[in-house]
């Protein structure tokens, strides 16, 4: 309709009213052209980095080839750093930091995209092999919030290392190539599960239920009691060296076998495991490595932990921030002090860029809808989190959602504003709680997931484009 056409009532309403958009119908096919390629590149980067190990080794990789160098060599030959240099440190293969330096002191302040690179997953136990009925299994500690009932009956693959009794180092990935052999858990057939299916669904499977199938094949010798087991022993020794004491000294993970694939007629949205919280962990990268020399430093945080609470030291509550951030104050200004660090802290500016849980009209009954996110609504802002009354939360000051609103609308990045379902439903905490304890202005900032936590998890091609365009305003 022509502005001549619209009545007053309609023009005031279009100046005062606040109206998601949706973002396919506001760019051009330029911009979905672009989408569509920067979602290969994440496909790709995805099918490779299935646990957090392989995220940080693929984020090194990645760093490297961009100019960024290995802070640990800076420190040691304390090498000065000026703007525009690059700079990453890989916090024991399983977490990871980066940075650009700005033109400004480190100590006026950073700006800071947190993600995290774990996700949902079933973890071997230290002694997981047994064989039961002729057939041999792994016992498995399922790991971080899942709905157990998924991961029963889908092709499942071992990612991992174990280090054997010499202390070598033995990585183990089986189940992604076309010729691996896969693995899964096995069901209950429908003829004989009247019980089973009387079951809440909490309770229909059990934790200690969540045994691999592995094999049943027995070794030929009849002196030999447990005779499958020994055939996998065997198989595992002959390929990799390892004897079953390793497993106590491994970190072992059955994850989803499967690529990842475009969803829809449309190829519109991306279907795959471990969207929370890569989908934002790795658009926060490429925002990073795609920069040139900004105005006050510009940090990428890639933790672990997350799932179950960012404990441990490379989880969020570690001190890896701060001694990654003391570091680089010491590289780039004189008289270091602690002062410098709190400093630098307390000025700092954070997008803590994690999931939010898009409306899914088969369960709308979870969601306020006035307040909830949509798939292809772009990139969310989530003042707060946690769970029922807020807790376990941190929240975003009026100041700062007013900044980044401002950055965003400045900069033509659509965005949408939302709350993980009803306030008596449940909820979710993020890594923005520990970075706000540190005096850290942050907010959530991320990407609306269908079916978040299963082993296929589906997002927005376009929500996932516009996310990296966000992080690269905010960091420059």
């Amino acid at each position: 309709m022509s502005e001549e056409k619209k009545t007053e009532g309609q023009k005031l309403e279009e100046r005062l009213s606040y109206k998601r958009q949706n973002v396919w119908e506001r760019v051009d096919e330029e911009y979905i052209k672009k989408a569509f390629d920067f979602c290969e590149e994440y496909k790709s980067f995805l099918n490779a980095s299935k646990t957090e190990r392989e995220f940080a080794a693929n984020t090194e990789k990645l760093a490297i080839a961009a100019g960024f160098r290995k802070l640990e060599d800076l420190a040691a030959s304390n090498t000065r750093l000026k703007p525009g240099d690059k700079v990453c440190f890989i916090n024991r293969k399983k977490s990871a930091v980066l940075a650009v330096i700005g033109k400004r002191p480190v100590s006026e302040g950073v700006n800071i995209i947190g993600a995290h690179i774990d996700a949902p997953r079933l973890d071997l136990k230290q002694n997981p092999l047994y064989e039961d009925t002729e057939m041999a299994f792994f016992k498995t500690h399922y790991y971080g919030g899942i709905k157990k009932y998924q991961w029963l009956t889908i092709p499942l693959a071992i990612h991992g290392v174990v280090v054997k009794g010499d202390g070598t180092p033995v990585e183990i990935v089986i189940g992604e190539n076309e010729d691996d052999p896969v693995f899964s858990i096995t069901d209950l057939l429908p003829h004989l599960a009247r019980e089973q299916m009387q079951k809440k669904m909490s309770e229909a499977v059990s934790g200690e239920g969540l045994n691999v199938l592995l094999g049943s094949l027995p070794f030929r010798d009849d002196k030999v009691k447990e005779k499958v087991k020994l055939t996998i022993l065997d198989i595992l020794n002959k390929r990799y060296g390892i004897v079953e004491e390793d497993f106590q000294s491994a970190e072992l993970e059955m994850v989803p076998a499967q690529k990842f694939r475009d969803v829809g007629f449309d190829k519109s949205m991306v279907g795959g495991y471990g969207q929370d919280d890569r989908v934002c962990a790795y658009p926060a990268l490429r925002a990073l490595l795609d920069i040139d020399t900004p105005d006050r430093t510009a940090v990428c945080l890639l933790t672990d932990k997350e799932e179950i609470g960012s404990m441990g030291n490379t989880g969020a509550q570690s001190n890896l921030l701060q001694d990654f951030l003391a570091n680089i104050i010491a590289l780039t200004e004189d008289n270091y002090s602690d002062l410098k660090l709190r400093s630098c802290l307390s000025k700092s500016r954070m997008l803590s860029a994690d999931v939010n849980a898009a409306v899914d009209p088969n369960y709308d009954s979870v969601y306020e809808k006035r307040n909830a996110t949509y798939l292809g609504h772009g990139i969310v802002l989530q003042k707060y989190g946690g769970s029922r009354g807020k807790y376990d939360s941190s929240d975003a000051s009026a100041e700062f959602v007013g900044e980044i609103r401002k950055l965003f609308n400045d900069n033509g990045i659509m965005w949408q504003t939302g709350e993980l379902g009803k306030v008596d439903e449940g909820g979710g905490g993020t890594i923005a709680q520990y970075a706000a304890n540190l005096g850290i202005d942050v907010i959530d900032c991320g990407i609306a997931v269908l079916s978040m936590h299963s082993p296929f998890e589906i997002t927005s091609k376009i929500d996932i484009y516009m996310s990296y365009n966000a992080y690269k305003v905010f960091l420059k």
